[in-house]
C-alpha cells in the first residue's frame, strides 16, 4: 500500500443517543458515568453529553427518539465524506443521509452497514458551510 493509499485511523469521534424522556436520560448517565448534559445553544431537542472534559473524546448528544427502532449512532472521523460514501456504496452499504455541513466544524453522512446498522462518518473542516 502506497502513502496516498494508507488510511487515516478510522476513531470514533461523536455518538448519539436517542431517548423517549431525555430529562430521565440525562439522571440516569449523568448518576452512572458523571457525564455533564447540556441543551445545545438554540434549544431544540438535543442535548451535548460531555464524556470527562474539554479533552476527553468522544463526546456526543442525547436527542428525543423519532421512532421506536431508532439506534444509537456512533460517527468515525474520516479524511473525506466524499471518498468514504463512494467507498461504503461499491462495499454494499447505503447511504442513509447524505454530506451534510455542519458550518465551520465539518460535514456528516449517516450511513448503513450490509448487517443493516446505521454509522456516521464525520470529516473534520473548519471552513465547512
Amino acid at each position: 500500500m502506497s502513502n496516498s493509499e494508507k488510511q487515516q485511523a478510522a476513531n470514533i469521534v461523536w455518538f448519539e443517543i436517542p431517548a423517549d424522556n431525555p430529562e430521565r436520560a440525562t439522571a440516569f448517565y449523568s448518576n452512572l458515568f458523571g457525564w455533564k448534559i447540556n441543551p445545545f445553544p438554540g434549544g431544540g431537542e438535543y442535548w451535548h453529553i460531555d464524556t470527562g472534559g474539554a479533552d476527553d473524546t468522544p463526546d456526543g448528544a442525547l436527542k428525543r427518539r423519532k421512532h421506536l427502532q431508532e439506534p444509537v449512532v456512533n460517527y468515525i472521523s474520516v479524511d473525506s465524506v466524499d471518498k468514504y460514501a463512494d467507498k461504503i456504496d461499491k462495499l454494499g452499504g447505503k447511504i442513509c443521509m447524505g454530506k451534510t455541513a455542519v458550518p465551520q466544524m465539518g460535514y456528516f453522512a449517516v450511513c448503513q452497514d450490509t448487517e443493516g446498522n446505521a454509522f456516521g462518518i464525520w470529516q473534520s473542516d473548519p471552513n465547512a458551510k
